[in-house]
């Protein structure tokens, strides 16, 4: 239908409905967990008790600690952050290099490997985390009976978290560049060596797809849990240990936690959006 032309009048109606009946399934569960990491109540449902702001600041002194100031909840964000540095950092480097490798290079076995790079996308991350712990203790269990050496990087804990998330958001993050980069004119003019149209050219060319790419790899990295939960130690990130609470049963502070990072992930996304408008 040309969108210049009126619509019926059912037409209409439909589509309002489905707007708002999608904008409600996507946005009423985000604010009923926003609005009751302010009930003055033990249980993080209704009925509405009161405002409170005792699961954010609260310091058990009436036997409510709050967000600020529960150490277990805060080392498990300060985890998760560190966790997500470092496969953001890797992924887009990573990620970075393989574009050049699919999008400038020809070799045999290029399509194979086009197609192995997708791979961890549609493996589950259970099986996924399982994989890389069974090969991990085995190269650990080898190495001390045969060399005697303890490597402890091997055994469950963040190196192991950070590999296992690395190896799924390097593939998005290669995806995400390639894409941009496969639009790139390649050839060379005024007799500019390689390395001066990389610096000059290619990569503020490219800086949208890595901002973005950072983004997506930082997030995605946050909010891990099914992998997370199979290679994690004694260091837990938040989502392992959100976990570990609603196990023991549910209490507001968890959507004090919520609500913070759905702040924190809103503030993220706008300036890492504002700052990829003006690269590009």
């Amino acid at each position: 239908m040309i969108s210049t032309l009126p619509r019926p009048v059912w037409l209409r109606t439909a589509t309002a409905l489905y707007v708002a009946a999608f904008l409600v399934f996507l946005f009423l569960p985000l604010t009923t967990v926003a609005v009751f990491a302010f009930n003055n109540a033990p249980y993080p449902a209704p009925p509405w008790r009161g405002f409170t702001l005792d699961w954010f600041v609260g310091n058990a002194g009436n036997g409510r600690l709050g967000l600020f100031h529960d150490t277990e909840l805060l080392g498990s964000i300060v985890t998760s952050l560190i966790v997500a540095c470092w496969v953001t950092l890797l992924s887009v480097i990573i990620g970075t290099a393989n574009s050049f490798l699919m999008e400038r290079w020809e070799f045999p076995g290029k399509q194979a490997l086009s197609v192995l790079m997708l791979v961890p996308l549609v493996i589950p991350g259970v099986i996924l985390g399982i994989s890389i712990l069974a090969l991990s203790s085995r190269i650990a269990e080898l190495a001390d009976s045969l060399f005697g050496w303890d490597l402890d990087f091997l055994r469950p804990g963040l190196p192991l978290v950070v590999a296992g998330q690395f190896s799924y958001v390097a593939t998005i993050t290669t995806l995400m560049i390639s894409a941009r980069l496969k639009r790139f004119d390649r050839a060379l003019n005024l007799g500019a060596s390689h390395a001066a149209v990389l610096r000059t050219i290619t990569f503020p060319y490219l800086r949208p797809a890595l901002i973005g790419s950072a983004a997506i790899a930082f997030l995605m990295s946050f909010e891990n849990f099914n992998t997370t939960l199979i290679l994690v130690g004694n260091d837990a990130p938040l989502t392992v240990t959100m976990y570990g609470r609603m196990r023991e049963g549910a209490s507001p502070v968890l959507n004090a936690v919520s609500l913070f990072l759905m702040l924190a992930s809103a503030a993220l996304a706008l300036s890492l959006l504002r700052g990829s408008k003006r690269a590009s």
